[in-house]
């Protein structure tokens, strides 16, 4: 009886994190895979049952595999960008001398504190036909009418990095900060450059917090929805506008089911390569 007590103990220990789990995204995950097999009928009812009608659609209209590919493609281009351009911000912070380190890193969180939505809104006056750049290209005269900076392709890439940016600086802040300095002093003395110390030490130790970032900039660059609403244009859709198409617009709920579950499908692909190639127990020391 001690030996099997001993061996419930765990699960009873971890029973108000599983309720919690189970309740909150398993029980909501397979109400939405029930409801991908429904079908909304010409009176704009749901019929329950076990329709393969939504599947048909998403497997041979090639729409949907074009909005899917551009997704991705725009998440990883995205990615790029933010780690090239992040990690430059994160090396600064992490190895300045300066005494108020505390004040970069709150003028880093400070986007967390404004609205999403109002951050990519800004852009519209920034890009705009009557924002920012344009007036000002237009009174140094190098333009003679506004460039059409909005509702394109770069115009979303440009949203998405503003708002993924300060996620990816974080995780490679962290990663640099927990590397021990006297590494890269011994690859000093050994006759490393300041450039090769960096290539040898300094970014290999870095790379479980740019993994990290990376992997959720992607993730989240692929979920989101508002950016391309708000910035792209009608050839600019991404997957999850079409999510927010079929249950907001056209309240076609079992189509949005389906199309949601392979979104998440997808991502959870991503993550588990991901995971397998770099390792996610190397990732998640970036946050130790």
């Amino acid at each position: 009886m001690s030996t099997l007590a001993e061996s419930r103990r765990p699960w009873l220990l971890l029973s108000p994190a599983l309720g919690t789990l189970s309740f909150l995204l398993v029980a909501p995950l397979g109400f939405i895979v029930v409801y991908s097999f429904w079908l909304r009928t010409a009176t704009g009812a749901d019929m329950g049952g076990f329709h393969l009608d939504n599947w048909v659609e998403f497997f041979t209209d090639a729409f949907y595999h074009d909005i899917l590919f551009y997704t991705v493609r725009v998440a990883l281009i995205t990615t790029i960008l933010c780690a090239v351009v992040g990690y430059i911000p994160a090396y600064f912070i992490a190895n300045t001398r300066m005494k108020n380190k505390a004040l970069l890193l709150l003028l880093l969180m400070l986007p967390f504190w404004i609205s999403y939505i109002i951050r990519t809104l800004s852009w519209i006056n920034i890009l705009g036909t009557g924002g920012a750049v344009n007036y000002v290209l237009m009174q140094l005269g190098i333009v003679n009418e506004p460039l059409q900076l909005l509702y394109n392709e770069p115009s979303v890439i440009l949203g998405l990095m503003h708002y993924l940016l300060p996620f990816m600086i974080l995780n490679v802040y962290v990663s640099l900060s927990g590397i021990d300095g006297n590494l890269v002093a011994a690859a000093r003395t050994l006759g490393a450059t300041p450039f090769g110390a960096f290539l040898k030490v300094t970014l290999p130790l870095s790379m479980p917090g740019l993994a990290a970032g990376s992997l959720l900039c992607f993730v989240l660059g692929a979920g989101t929805y508002i950016t391309p609403l708000i910035l792209g244009g009608p050839t600019n859709a991404m997957f999850a506008n079409l999510i927010f198409e079929a249950i907001i617009i056209q309240l076609n709920w079992p189509l949005g089911a389906a199309l949601s579950i392979v979104l998440l499908v997808v991502l959870g692909t991503v993550v588990t390569v991901y995971g397998r190639l770099m390792g996610l127990n190397q990732i998640s020391k970036s946050f130790g």
